[in-house]
């Protein structure tokens, strides 16, 4: 009777021994294996438009697990494992092997590819860093009016800036028209008399700036210039070419060219409302309100509409003139 006594409490502890220890080795069992992301990497990438990015994802211990990105706002897989599940062939993979850097290459990126993507790892429950792609569009700008005018024989000086974006900004291209400006220099002229006629200057200092000059303009030189960055938007100007008559003549008329349409614009709006009068005062009962409404408001609404496009003066004549068209016919 003793014996089993003995017995049945070695075997009691035996249990209890057992079941406080397996659990603890198979935590560790557990904990040796499982898999763990690299932190010190860089997880909030500012990229321009056009300009490659690359999220790194490291994986330590990752064992027979795989790991995938996911793009968050639509919850699409882009790869899983070494495979991709995009047709947006902009999306790749790059991973040597046995590796445990999986690395997302985005080709190209636009702006609708801002946002977070996740790198996962299939565990239960899953593993996930998230990274942030920010994608800017940077613009070139050319200094001063968009057309300028001068004489033949004067020179095209056109200066284009380009703010420095989060990398370098690559090189700045010009042209005239669908033609690329390129320097004349001893290569490429035979013309002795025509080398350095035609310089571009690239500064790259806290701002990119690209200077076109065109020494001894000629007619042949007016056109549209564009400067076209390789990491920004282009931007452009018109020069043009006069021979005879002042530049400053031609900017006048051009100004006033332009004033003249303004007025066009306001006439005949003021004559759509004005037949809208006749048509309110011809229709009956309401005779009344429509010509007290007309000679005020419609008046009053159409020099505030004009005022910005053109001077006070002509339009308030031009209304005159028209009220006394329709309203005092003869």
């Amino acid at each position: 009777m003793h014996t089993t006594n003995v017995l049945r409490a070695s075997c009691i502890f035996w249990v209890s021994f057992s079941s406080n220890v397996m659990p603890t080795t198979m935590y560790e069992e557990s904990d040796t294996f499982h898999p763990y992301f690299d932190f010190d990497v860089i997880r909030n990438l500012t990229v321009t438009v056009g300009q490659t990015g690359f999220f790194h994802c490291r994986v330590e211990r990752l064992g027979d697990k795989d790991v995938a990105w996911i793009r968050k706002r639509d919850l699409h897989i882009l790869t899983m494992g070494t495979s991709t599940y995009t047709s947006d062939q902009r999306f790749q993979l790059i991973r040597a092997e046995n590796s445990v850097n999986w690395t997302l290459q985005i080709k190209y990126p636009q702006i609708r590819d801002t946002g977070v993507y996740e790198c996962q790892i299939n565990t239960e429950p899953k593993m996930s860093l998230s990274f942030v792609l920010n994608v800017i569009e940077l613009r070139a700008r050319i200094l001063g009016p968009t057309d300028i005018f001068l004489k033949s024989g004067s020179e095209i000086t056109v200066v284009c800036v380009l703010q420095r974006g989060p990398h370098e900004l690559g090189t700045v291209f010009w042209y005239k028209g669908n033609t690329l400006v390129e320097p004349i220099t001893k290569e490429n002229d035979v013309h002795s008399s025509e080398q350095g006629r035609i310089t571009i200057e690239t500064d790259w200092a806290d701002v990119l700036t690209s200077r076109l000059k065109i020494k001894r303009a000629v007619q042949s030189d007016t056109g549209n210039y564009t400067c076209v960055p390789t990491m920004a938007k282009s931007a452009s100007v018109y020069a043009h070419v006069i021979s005879g008559e002042h530049p400053a003549a031609m900017q006048h008329n051009a100004a006033a060219t332009e004033r003249n349409v303004a007025h066009l614009e306001c006439m005949a709006i003021l004559l759509v409302l004005l037949m809208a009068v006749l048509q309110c005062l011809h229709d009956g009962p309401i005779e009344a309100v429509c010509r007290s409404y007309t000679l005020g408001e419609i008046t009053r609404g159409f020099q505030q509409l004009c005022s910005d496009r053109f001077s006070p003066e002509p339009t308030q004549a031009a209304i005159r003139r028209t009220h006394a068209l329709h309203l005092h016919p003869s």
